[in-house]
């Protein structure tokens, strides 16, 4: 047990800034990122002892924390919740990098669940392979989907 303890703090050092990325990516606010987080170290920690290195860990954890996150969003549009507002935000940055960044985020909520999963995958510079075992679907039908997503965010710009 201490040996699973040990290989799976080691697992969580090497992939939390991917495990992060994809519950931000998910998320609305900071909260959110931190809720989703943790779901996501539950459920690793629930199918640790499974995983039994046949795939690349990085890939299992993309496809845990997607998983993870793609039904906390489902939840979520089940049951409505009333967010509560502050009039600031501590945490907001105004310079010209995080704008573009925010609004690429925000052009990425605007999209399905499925293809967030899959051009947040793309912006990590995975391989269409290495996408399609992720998100179990095809090379092919990995291209094709990001052909037609980018063809949204070029709508989007002209907005």
């Amino acid at each position: 047990m201490e040996d699973s303890k040990k290989e799976f703090e080691q697992l969580i050092k090497q992939h939390k800034t991917t495990i992060y990325t994809v519950c931000y990516m998910f998320s609305k606010d900071n909260e959110e990122v931190n809720d989703y987080f943790q779901e996501c170290l539950i459920n690793i920690w629930k199918g640790f002892d499974k995983f039994r290195n046949e795939s690349n860990p990085k890939t299992w954890i993309y496809r845990v924390s997607f998983n993870t996150c793609i039904s906390a969003e489902r939840k979520k549009a089940v049951h409505k919740t009333v967010p509560l507002s502050m009039d600031i935000n501590l945490f907001e940055d105004t310079d010209d990098e995080t704008q573009q960044i925010r609004r690429l985020k925000e052009r990425i909520n605007k999209l399905g669940i499925f293809d967030r999963a899959i051009i947040l995958l793309w912006l990590e510079n995975m391989t269409y392979e290495e996408i399609g075992a992720i998100v179990g679907i095809s090379t092919k039908n990995v291209s094709v989907r990001l052909f037609r997503i980018k063809e949204q965010f070029k709508k989007m710009s002209n907005i």
